[in-house]
């Protein structure tokens, strides 16, 4: 004889239900955790932009002082292999500067490019810089309009040349000049910088000429 027990199941208590229901889950950021983290965010932003910047003018820094060199070089090579420096015809005076006030650089990186087929008929390219994107704002190369070399910051680099062939060229520093305000070289370079003021003879160690990248140091 077989007997079947029947045990109805007991009741759930308020207390236990609430254990085996499952809380809603969180899937949304409250409005104040969103200020929050927008507010962690700009400021991070805040603190790294100007370190962005930093860095970032300082290998535009790098790029024109490498530039500079390149022409410096260009310049001496194109004497070596013709004897004479890049100079327009009838140049006179002590020096001849491309840039900075004087006449544009076009005719001069025509000659050391081999486009200037008379002031260079072999042809030989003592450099060759990369043409600017922007023919509007030309930046690190060649203006397509122009045909100047224009530095990082978007100006025309500035170049001397001794037009007298003394061995020297005047200190486009005059405050730095001292009691010898020539340099000893047939060429030098220079960029005005990231604020793209235009030296006057004043000091290389302070505004507006502080930011200025040269060849000769």
């Amino acid at each position: 004889m077989v007997v079947k027990l029947c045990v109805e199941p007991r009741p759930r208590t308020m207390e236990h239900a609430a254990v085996i229901v499952p809380r809603r889950q969180r899937d949304a950021f409250t409005l104040v955790e969103l200020l929050v983290v927008i507010a962690i965010i700009a400021v991070l932003m805040g603190l790294a932009f100007p370190v962005f910047q930093n860095v970032q003018n300082s290998a535009k820094k790098t790029q024109a002082k490498n530039d500079l060199v390149q022409v410096v070089t260009a310049v001496n090579a194109f004497y070596t292999e013709y004897g004479k420096y890049p100079l327009p015809s009838g140049a006179a005076g002590d020096a001849v500067t491309y840039g900075g006030g004087g006449p544009g650089s076009r005719e001069l990186f025509d000659s050391l490019r081999g486009i200037d087929r008379i002031s260079n008929p072999r042809q030989l390219q003592f450099i060759n810089p990369p043409d600017a994107k922007d023919s509007t704002t030309p930046r690190a190369g060649i203006g397509p309009v122009d045909g100047q070399f224009y530095d990082p910051w978007g100006t025309p680099y500035s170049i001397r040349i001794d037009a007298d062939y003394s061995g020297e060229v005047p200190n486009p520093y005059g405050a730095n000049a001292g009691a010898t305000p020539n340099l000893r070289q047939g060429v030098i370079a220079w960029s005005s910088g990231r604020d793209r003021a235009t030296q006057s003879g004043g000091d290389k160690n302070t505004n507006p000429n502080k930011d200025d990248v040269i060849s000769w140091q």
